[in-house]
C-alpha cells in the first residue's frame, strides 16, 4: 500500500525535470557563450530530484513492520510408566519317574479233592460253617493260619474267603509263601440274642470249669455255643477252640497247669445262623 503512491510520485518528477531539460536546451543561442547560467539551473534540478527520489526510498525503508513471533509450544513430557523388573521364575524340572516292573505273584492254588468239604469262618472245625464246596473246585491261599495248618482261601465260585482243612485239598505251590491271616468272624447284627450272661469260671487243681446261662434261640437259629480259649499244658501255650452244637450245654472244662509265661484265658459266644453274637470274657482263675 505503501510502494505504490512513492512510484508515481518518482516518475512525475523526472519527467518534468526531462521537460524542463529539454526547454532549457532549445532556447539556447546556436553559439553558446561559455559560462551561462543554464546549466547551473540543470545541476539544482537534479539535485532536487536526487533528494526528493532519496527521501522517498528512505521512507520505504524506514516503514516499521511488526512481526510478532507466535510463541514455539513447548513440549510436555509425559513420564512414562517405571517398569518393576520382575525376577523370572526358575522352571521346576520333574524328574521322570523310572518305572520298576514287580513280579506279579503267583500265589499257591488249590482243588478239593473230596466230595462235599466245608469252608469255614475260622482255621478250625469247632468254627461256624460258611461255604459249601465239592470235588474239583478251585481257588488260591490267600493266606494261612498262625496257630493251625488251615488255608484261608478265595475259590473261583465264591464271592469271599473262608478257611479250609489241608486235608480236603490238593495244592499247588508253596502255602509258606503266602503271609499269616487274622481270624475275623462274623458277628450277627440282627440283634435277635444278646450275649450269655452270668458267666463264671473255677478252678480244682488243673481243671477249669466255664459255666454260663442259657440264651434262647429258635430251634432254625440254634448254633450252640463257642469257646475261643488258651490254656497251659505241659509247659506249653495251647490254643484250644471248642463248640457245642446247641444252646442247651451251658458248661465247658479245660486242662490248664502252671507252667507258662502267658496267662491261660478265653471269650465266650453265643451263635445263631447269622454269626456270632458279640463274646463276653472268661474270668479264668490263675494256677497255683
Amino acid at each position: 500500500m505503501i510502494k505504490t503512491p512513492v512510484t508515481a510520485k518518482y516518475y512525475t518528477v523526472l519527467g518534468i525535470a526531462i521537460l524542463l531539460l529539454f526547454a532549457g536546451v532549445s532556447c539556447l543561442p546556436l553559439s553558446s557563450t561559455p559560462g551561462a547560467k543554464p546549466a547551473v539551473t540543470v545541476v539544482e534540478v537534479n539535485r532536487e530530484v536526487t533528494r526528493v527520489v532519496v527521501q522517498e526510498v528512505t521512507r520505504i525503508v524506514e516503514v516499521p513492520v511488526t512481526v510478532t513471533p507466535e510463541p514455539n509450544p513447548v513440549p510436555t513430557e509425559t513420564p512414562l510408566p517405571t517398569q518393576t523388573p520382575t525376577s523370572a521364575a526358575s522352571p521346576t524340572i520333574t524328574p521322570t519317574p523310572t518305572i520298576t516292573f514287580t513280579p506279579t505273584f503267583d500265589f499257591p492254588k488249590v482243588t478239593v479233592n473230596q466230595a462235599l468239604a466245608a469252608c469255614l469262618f475260622g482255621p478250625a472245625k469247632a468254627y461256624l460253617w460258611k461255604f459249601g464246596l465239592k470235588q474239583g473246585d478251585t481257588g488260591v491261599i490267600w493266606g494261612r493260619a498262625a496257630n493251625s495248618n488251615w488255608y484261608y482261601v478265595k475259590m473261583d465260585s465264591l464271592p469271599d474267603g473262608c478257611w479250609l482243612s489241608p486235608y480236603v485239598v490238593d495244592v499247588s505251590g508253596d502255602p509258606n509263601t503266602v503271609l499269616v491271616q487274622d481270624v475275623r468272624l462274623w458277628i450277627s447284627t440282627t440283634g435277635f440274642y444278646n450275649p450269655p450272661k452270668s458267666v463264671r469260671a473255677s478252678r480244682k487243681g488243673d481243671e477249669v470249669k466255664i459255666t454260663w446261662e442259657q440264651v434262647e434261640m429258635t430251634e432254625d437259629d440254634d448254633r450252640g455255643y463257642f469257646l475261643d480259649v488258651w490254656v497251659c499244658q505241659d509247659g506249653n501255650f495251647v490254643w484250644m477252640p471248642t463248640s457245642y452244637p446247641d444252646q442247651y450245654t451251658t458248661s465247658a472244662t479245660f486242662t490248664d497247669d502252671a507252667g507258662c509265661s502267658q496267662p491261660s484265658g478265653g471269650q465266650l459266644y453265643a451263635v445263631e445262623k447269622h454269626g456270632y453274637i458279640s463274646p463276653v470274657n472268661i474270668p479264668w482263675p490263675p494256677s497255683k
